[in-house]
């Protein structure tokens, strides 16, 4: 049966003093290495779990911010459209006034050709100004009996009421792209280049144009204008967000991240104290050897 080795008692001491360190100078190069004094739950559970539990909702927020930029994107996507629909209108509505004191109908018939023309583009403008799927001016549907599409914009990661906490945007009603486009139906009517006849018609149908352009600008500016308000007050909420994202992880980090300067300057004294350790232990063997010299 082996013997079991008896130590004194200032070796032990030392012993036991030379382990601690050790497991201090460990913990303290985790600490540089990882840059956190909490790596684990055994570190300090309580700031563990609430730093988690902090990055878990900046985590969640982020999502939410993307989806409120994207929602910025679709607005910005339905004002620049609605902006190059008000260009080609005042375009139309200028050839109108040409038309009008245009003597000739064969000249107000090729004016007419160009209102239809620049009248095309104004729907395929509308149908282009879409976003990641999401169009606030026209849907797909070709007879457009639907309206524009809606978006929902959540600005939090909970589960609320329908409602809550979110912005709702509507795109342009049926009605109002009606209007939109019935800004050129005057320019032909039944298969005929209204324009182009002789008389008083030509005349009451381009000044029946040019009214249908102005209640088109009127709907086109204020739809542009509620789009754009939309747009400051998502752009708001995402600023919000962005700062609460930050505020959330700068908690989290005061939780668990290290000091590197006071790890550091903690590496170099255990180290010293670890050299000292040494030299004790020595010192207490070299005095038990001393005894042993005596026999």
């Amino acid at each position: 049966m082996a013997q079991e080795i008896t130590l004194s008692s200032a070796t032990r001491t030392n012993l036991l003093s030379l382990q601690n360190t050790t497991g201090l100078i460990g913990r303290t190069q985790e600490r540089l290495a990882t840059g956190l004094k909490v790596n684990s739950a055994i570190d300090d559970a309580l700031a563990f779990f609430k730093a988690r539990n902090l990055n878990a909702r900046a985590s969640d927020l982020s999502a939410v911010k993307d989806g409120i930029m994207g929602g910025i994107s679709v607005l910005k996507a339905a004002v620049q459209g609605l902006e190059s629909i008000e260009s080609v209108l005042k375009q139309m509505k200028a050839l109108a006034q040409s038309a009008i004191s245009a003597p000739e109908s064969t000249t107000r018939a090729k004016l007419a050709s160009q209102f239809n023309e620049l009248r095309s583009q104004v729907d395929n403008l509308a149908e282009d100004s879409s976003f990641s799927g999401v169009n606030l001016l026209k849907n797909g549907s070709a007879a457009f009996v639907a309206g524009a599409d809606q978006m929902t914009v959540k600005f939090n990661e909970r589960v609320e009421p329908v409602g809550v906490n979110q912005l709702v945007v509507s795109g342009l009603t049926t009605a109002d792209f009606s209007s939109i486009m019935a800004s050129s139906a005057q320019a032909t009517g039944g298969g005929t280049n209204v324009w182009g006849v002789t008389g008083t018609a030509a005349i009451t149908a381009i000044t029946g144009a040019i009214r249908a352009i102005d209640s088109a600008l009127v709907t086109v500016r204020q739809s542009a204008q509620q789009f754009g308000t939309q747009s400051s007050m998502l752009q708001i909420r995402a600023d919000f967000t962005v700062n609460i994202i930050n505020t959330l992880k700068g908690g989290a980090a005061e939780l668990v991240n290290a000091d590197l300067n006071e790890e550091s300057a903690n590496l170099l004294s255990l180290q010293t104290r670890q050299q000292l350790g040494t030299i004790s232990l020595g010192i207490a063997q070299q005095s038990e050897q001393s005894i042993l010299r005596l026999f």
